[in-house]
């Protein structure tokens, strides 16, 4: 059996972590660079936990271009199965493989069962899903497993086994054992508590909505011709919009997009006019943009 290599860390420190991050388009602020420096360092699954928005899965995103690794993403949802977290087998070209095999025969006997089952269960006909994907690739990797509260618990299991010895045993192959561990980010919006068995795997880290001094930065680094003065007026808009009732807030890619709008439409003010024109590109039930409007009481 292949045994696992040690990894050696990908990131000198602390602000090496910060550095990098930053030059991918990410801007973390201590306490991130110091949990992702941590779980480089102990080889340790991160879990990503925080409101839908705040840059959950750009942080996988970043670590990837950060560490010139290849992404791997599984996105969970309810009714994710074994079959495609991991692996299945290509059952319509396995039969099209019997049953050439038995014409071969011209009808009579198939040959012997066991060359026909080792070659129907050969590589050529397994489909590899992104948690094996990820487990059989020798070369950098962050595997993202992405909203993972939504997947059923029994899918939990399936991970805990995966993330504990990074192996996989496919009965009728053997077992297949990582020989570079990739780099773990699982994330969750917290709609349902993830086990304590699957929390103790990882390392935790609790995203919110940045400062209003941090987002200005992030979209001043990102939309670098945006006047000052403007990234202010739409940061505190913004924030001033995450703090209604509303039925979906605004999240830090919507505030790049209005942004990106405010820049491509001209504006060099977040007057009346320019919110109400451009309020969809940040709020997308029409329940949301009235109450906007009324407590923004736009003209």
């Amino acid at each position: 059996m292949p045994t696992q290599s040690k990894q050696s860390p990908q990131f000198a420190d602390v602000a090496d972590v910060t550095a990098r991050l930053s030059a991918a388009g990410y801007l973390p602020d201590h306490h991130i660079a110091t949990t992702v420096f941590l779980a480089d360092r102990l080889g340790k699954p991160l879990l990503v936990e925080g409101p839908a928005g705040v840059g959950k899965t750009e942080l996988a995103k970043a670590l990837a271009t950060a560490t010139s690794a290849e992404l791997i993403r599984l996105q969970c949802y309810e009714g994710l199965d074994e079959a495609r977290a991991l692996y299945e087998w290509n059952y319509k070209k396995q039969l099209l493989r019997i049953q050439a095999s038995q014409n071969s025969a011209d009808g009579g006997d198939w040959g012997d069962w066991g060359d026909l089952h080792d070659d129907v269960f050969g590589e050529e006909f397994l489909l590899s899903r992104p948690l094996l994907t990820a487990i059989r690739r020798t070369e950098p990797t962050v595997l993202l497993i992405d909203e993972t509260d939504k997947a059923d618990v029994e899918v939990e299991g399936l991970l805990l086994e995966v993330l504990s010895d990074f192996q996989v045993t496919i009965p009728e192959i053997g077992t297949i054992v990582a020989t570079r561990r990739p780099m773990v980010v699982l994330t969750s919006n917290a709609t349902r508590e993830l086990s304590e068995a699957l929390k103790r795997r990882c390392l935790y880290l609790a995203l919110d909505y940045p400062s209003a001094e941090r987002e200005r930065e992030i979209v001043l680094s990102r939309v670098p011709d945006l006047a000052p003065a403007l990234a202010e007026q739409l940061v505190r808009t913004v924030r001033a919009l995450r703090a209604m009732e509303l039925k979906k807030s605004p999240s830090i890619s919507e505030t790049l997009d209005w942004a990106q709008t405010l820049l491509a439409l001209g504006f060099d003010t977040l007057d009346d006019t320019a919110v109400r024109d451009t309020l969809g590109v940040v709020l997308k039930h029409a329940s949301d943009q009235t109450r906007a409007a009324a407590e923004l009481r736009l003209n």
